[in-house]
């Protein structure tokens, strides 16, 4: 497995990636700000903090051109993506001139080269690398961790072979600690550190960005998913504490809405593929709104059918009112569209309706492989067999008493005056009923 090739995205769609790398710039961003933070503490630090009377000043130096180019980074990762080599290229120069600008220390403080080595700034490198940490990409947090052991590596070089005559090397612990003396092994330990850390943070990395990948990935899945569910039940497989199972259900009070175009399956048998296609978007377009704004969840779309639940997807004291609100909206919606059409010269089937209310059964159906949440009851079978029934009775959209009663107990205030039917008998339906018609 690579590092270098960003395993982890290997195989994943192309808007995915594009997930992936939206987060990845999002931090490059916040990167650039927060080495612009770092850059103007330690200029910050340097202006405070008490100087040697020398003629050479490389600290003000160093921090000015730092601080140049990072204000050029910051300009950059905002106009568009950074490519990797100037990431790499930034990560170089960081770890370069931190070592340079420790390295100065003994020319600035005019002591044996030995005398950098002591210098606590070389606590900035673990800065360095944790800051390359926040990309998610292991690759950078090596190479900042690699290039900075070879830099200490060389500047440990440097202090040997500095003095040929004086190598400055001690075995005595405290002679290195009170004087310039150089202690091989406590300076190994540092690179050894440095390794050490950029490694772990490196493994710590790479299996976040793992995670990360995965996570941008089902994020994506379930976004495009929840377009297949209404949000009620999205949100209801995404906050369930256990796995879900098939048999499960609960008992709600809730009402069923049921719709559907008149002469649709004439019209798709005779129309081109397109045309229907197209007018069942349109349909569809105008009435899934209707129905959400009135706390309606979509239960399934069956060809030219809609079937909407109100109250059972999550429970609700005004379910019924609710039905009724969208079903009117519904049917004012259907009207002016029909009006359209014919401005436009084109055919739109009618749109029938209607309302049934009572207790329903709300659960999980299917197997392990395909679940489906949806409603059993008298209710929607009632609702159905309503909405066929609108054609023998001339109408666009029914309700049947109990439930017209009940919604307007719940506050429902009728837009028009209700025609009220006694004892209709209606199809599959054992004795006759009291109706509402909704919209002639």
């Amino acid at each position: 497995m690579s590092w270098w090739r960003k395993d982890p995205e290997a195989g994943l769609p192309e808007r995915v990636k594009a997930a992936v790398r939206e987060q990845e710039n999002a931090t490059e961003r916040l990167i650039s700000w927060i080495q612009l933070c770092i850059v103007i503490t330690f200029g910050t630090l340097y202006l405070l903090s008490p100087k040697p009377q020398v003629d050479i000043a490389p600290v003000p130096w160093a921090l000015s051109v730092y601080l140049v180019l990072t204000v050029i980074r910051v300009i950059w990762s905002h106009l568009g993506r950074l490519p990797d080599w100037s990431l790499a290229v930034s990560v170089f120069f960081d770890m370069t001139l931190l070592m340079v600008l420790i390295w100065s220390f003994h020319i600035q403080y005019m002591q044996p080269a030995s005398f950098y080595l002591k210098a606590p700034t070389l606590l900035y490198v673990f800065i360095f690398i944790a800051l390359r940490a926040l990309r998610f990409d292991a690759r950078f947090v090596l190479l900042a961790g690699v290039v900075a052991a070879i830099g200490w590596g060389l500047m440990i070089v440097y202090v040997i072979y500095y003095d040929p005559f004086d190598t400055m090397i001690t075995r005595d612990y405290v002679a290195y600690m009170t004087s310039n003396s150089v202690l091989l092994g406590a300076e190994f330990d540092k690179i050894i550190s440095i390794l050490m850390v950029t490694g772990l943070i490196a493994f710590a990395i790479y299996r976040a960005k793992n995670l990360l990948v995965r996570s941008v990935s089902e994020q994506a899945a379930a976004t495009e998913l929840s377009r297949f569910f209404a949000p009620e039940i999205a949100k209801r497989i995404k906050g369930s504490e256990d796995q879900i199972r098939a048999g499960t259900g609960e008992l709600r009070q809730a009402a069923i809405l049921n719709l559907d175009m008149r002469g649709f399956t004439r019209l798709a048998g005779e129309a081109p593929p397109d045309q229907v296609m197209s007018l069942l978007s349109e349909y569809q377009q105008r009435m899934v709104p209707a129905i959400q704004r009135h706390g309606g969840s979509i239960d399934k779309f069956l060809g030219d059918g809609i079937m909407a639940t109100f109250g059972a997807a999550e429970p609700s004291e005004t379910y019924a009112a609710d039905a009724l609100r969208a079903l009117e909206e519904a049917m004012s919606i259907a009207a002016a569209w029909q009006e359209d059409c014919k401005a436009e010269d084109r055919s739109c089937p009618s749109v029938n309706g209607a309302v049934a209310a009572g207790t329903i059964l709300f659960g999980a159906v299917g197997d392990e492989s395909r679940l489906e949440y949806t409603v059993i009851g008298d209710a929607v079978n009632l609702s159905a067999k309503l909405e066929k029934h609108n054609k023998d009775l001339g109408v666009r959209a029914i309700c049947d008493r109990e439930s017209y009663d009940r919604a307007l107990a719940q506050g429902y205030q009728p837009r028009s005056q209700k025609k009220l039917l006694e004892a209709v008998p209606v199809g599959g339906i054992k004795d006759s009923m009291g109706l509402v018609v909704i919209a002639p």
